[in-house]
């Protein structure tokens, strides 16, 4: 595989980020700190404890960012959960509580403002029986950079954080490594389903997808502007950084492309 290369022809200034679960903690890297998490068996019995929850709230995608801006590690456990939907989507915590069903839609009055992007909790609860995050093979879920994967350790997943210049690259290239018209997703869901949950599902059920995140308007302000993340599964990418020089990346009209990139790299003062 050429990475260094592909990575070179995309334009991309960032280098992706893995994702892959493994029983060893990482020995740096930012993470939620311990708490102990609420269950739906413990919220049916009224012992779950939600404001120490909310208290220790700490965003599974403000940890990548952070991550992503010291080139380290983020990394969550069933302990280390942060956020409980996050625990949700990276698989630590089914069924996702009632409570939170009712946070992401309508809200419970005088005790919590909902946030109003489903219309009703029953809504909201089809959506989770729907998403239906894998169960955690593993104690940890690591995001770390692709260079810093060891020999024994490979992503499930690889995640692009990118404008809309480079997302037309990649597109186009996923299209191109799987002859499918249909192989780039942007489902619905919270932000860290975008890099975990939707492409492990679509994995799992036998469908190679990309999927195109960065859709959560609550997470928005851990993503540069105008940016989005664009996640594959590990055969995906490398069929990606195998075959590139075959593609359209090596012509004038990418040259094009790049053009545009580094003008919006001016633009944001990034040059």
């Amino acid at each position: 595989m050429d990475v260094k290369g592909l990575l070179e022809a995309l334009g991309a200034t960032e280098e992706p980020f893995g994702v892959f679960y493994t029983d060893k903690e990482p020995a740096e890297g930012f993470s939620p700190k311990p708490g102990r998490l609420p269950t739906a068996e413990m919220e049916a019995r009224g012992e779950a404890d939600l404001g120490a929850a909310f208290a220790g709230f700490s965003c599974v995608m403000a940890n990548i960012w952070r991550a992503r801006r010291k080139h380290t590690a983020a990394y969550f456990s069933r302990d280390r959960f942060g956020c409980l939907g996050g625990a949700f989507y990276l698989g630590f915590n089914k069924p996702q509580l009632d409570f939170i069903a009712h946070y992401v839609s309508s809200g419970i009055p005088d005790v919590i403002e909902g946030e109003h992007y489903f219309e009703s909790p029953a809504a909201t609860r089809a959506f989770f029986n729907a998403i239906d995050p894998l169960p955690a093979p593993a104690r940890f879920c690591v995001f770390k950079p692709l260079s810093q994967f060891a020999p024994d350790e490979q992503p499930e997943v690889v995640i692009f954080f990118a404008r809309p210049e480079m997302l037309a690259g990649l597109h186009t290239l996923v299209t191109f490594v799987t002859n499918d018209i249909e192989a780039v997703a942007a489902p619905f869901g919270a932000d860290c389903s975008f890099v975990v949950t939707w492409p492990l599902k679509y994995r799992a059920e036998g469908k190679l997808r990309a999927v195109v995140g960065g859709w959560d308007p609550s997470a928005r302000k851990f993503h540069r502007p105008d940016e989005l993340s664009f996640a594959v599964p590990w055969e995906m990418w490398t069929r990606m950084a195998t075959r590139w020089p075959e593609s359209f990346l090596t012509t004038e009209t990418w040259a094009t492309v790049k053009k545009k990139i580094l003008h919006s790299r001016k633009v944001w003062g990034e040059l």
